[in-house]
């Protein structure tokens, strides 16, 4: 397996360029662009199963887009992008509309985008995709989970955004933003219930979201601060098989959850610094997950904490090193009819077990072998596995012996863009 992975990856490698393109149109002087980019990508780990796939005897990934934007005035922009990809059973082969966009700016402190809009939150969310703008072959994932990737990237709705100049004091970046979230049936969180002894299927999930993003460039030059704050009000609806110690019935029967209270929100503090060669970054976040589930018999409240620090310096035109430390917890609670077994006790907050945690040191070289192919070497060193409650590369269903407390992991991945 891990040299028929590897063969594939190598084929891939030598014939990217050849399922690449960029070109321009020309529609009455003005010019239709068209850019792509793809990847192929191969995972072997130590010890457990990791983002869906079978990565302890080797797997591959794939994933790639194509996008289309015209200017079609000085101040009104148009785009378009489709997004496919293959992580084991995140994506699957279903191609997605990634954004469609409609962008007028009227002065350069105000602007207003309406469509299906990729949604501002930290540093990278809205440029995950685009593997070729970033350092590491996976990004923090405490911080951006693969696994989560259709539930944060976009919104069905519209922002306003602008820039201000506070002269010698920098400038300020700012986006608001509302909209309707749709995730995808094969994203991390529908892949981590058809797991569960209930076997869940959802149909739907998703709801309105709102949210606010605020930049700083500092008078320092190179030196980025900012914050991001989106709430949510999330419903899902499916179909599930009960237990038979619930005494609800048998057969399959209709499933909802829905948040609780005030909705599900998420805080986002992140910096990055530049100078010379060498970038700095580091974010820090924390999700509320707080919804009634199985129809309204049982609450699930979850407090997810992530962050990192990451460095990368620029040895050369074709070397780049970089690093990163990741920490990601879960403290989950539930209450109602139907408490999980095993479930934390009230206000116990530990993340001591590496079912609480999850921390991953990593160290890459991105070699770039021409303006628009690298090739990128990875290693991950995990303590823990952070829970089951919600996704964070590792599932239960994966790892039929159980899951160990430690992994290693190498990937390596070569992409190729116009």
């Amino acid at each position: 397996m891990f040299r028929t992975t590897t063969a594939l990856l190598f084929a891939a490698t030598l014939g990217a360029p050849l399922v690449n393109a960029q070109f321009n149109i020309d529609v009455d002087g003005r010019q239709v662009q068209v850019h792509s980019f793809f990847s192929e990508g191969f995972v072997y780990t130590s010890g457990n199963n990791w983002l869906t796939m079978n990565t302890t005897d080797g797997s591959g990934f794939t994933d790639g887009g194509v996008n289309v934007s015209m200017q079609v005035t000085d101040k009104f922009r148009v785009g378009a992008q489709v997004y496919d990809r293959k992580f084991g059973a995140l994506g699957n082969w279903h191609p997605s509309l990634d954004w469609a966009v409609g962008d007028y700016r009227f002065k350069s402190w105000f602007g207003i985008r309406a469509g299906k809009v990729k949604t501002t939150l930290g540093l990278f969310n809205d440029t995950q995709d685009v593997e070729s703008l970033h350092t590491f072959a996976l990004l923090p994932q405490s911080v951006y989970p693969a696994d989560m990737r259709e539930s944060t990237i976009s919104h069905v709705g519209g922002d306003l955004y602008g820039s201000i100049s506070l002269k010698r004091g920098g400038a300020l970046s700012y986006t608001a933003y509302a909209g309707q979230r749709n995730d995808s049936k094969y994203g991390g969180y529908t892949y981590l219930l058809r797991g569960t002894p209930l076997g869940i299927n959802f149909n739907t999930y998703g709801g309105l979201q709102h949210g606010e993003d605020l930049r700083w460039n500092t008078p320092l030059k190179g030196l980025l601060v900012g914050a991001s704050r989106m709430d949510e009000n999330i419903t899902g609806t499916g179909k599930y098989k009960p237990l038979p110690f619930f005494g609800l019935g048998s057969g399959v029967l209709p499933y909802r959850e829905s948040s609780t209270g005030k909705g599900d929100w998420t805080n986002q503090i992140y910096g990055e610094y530049s100078v010379g060669n060498l970038t700095l970054d580091g974010e820090v976040r924390r999700y509320r997950r707080d919804h009634e589930i199985i129809n309204g018999t049982t609450r699930i409240t979850d407090g997810v904490r992530g962050w990192y620090i990451s460095g990368a310096y620029r040895i050369s035109k074709q070397l780049e090193l970089g690093t990163y430390y990741s920490r990601f917890s879960d403290v989950v609670h539930f209450s109602g009819e139907f408490p999980a077994p095993g479930s934390p006790a009230p206000g116990d907050n530990s993340t001591r077990a590496p079912s609480r945690h999850e921390y991953d040191k990593v160290v890459t070289a991105r070699i770039d072998l021409t303006k628009f192919w690298n090739v990128k070497v990875e290693g991950h060193f995990m303590n823990g596995w952070g829970g089951s409650y919600y996704p964070d590369g590792f599932y239960t269903n994966d790892n039929p012996n159980g899951l160990k407390p430690r992994m290693n992991g190498l990937i390596l991945r070569t992409g190729f863009s116009f």
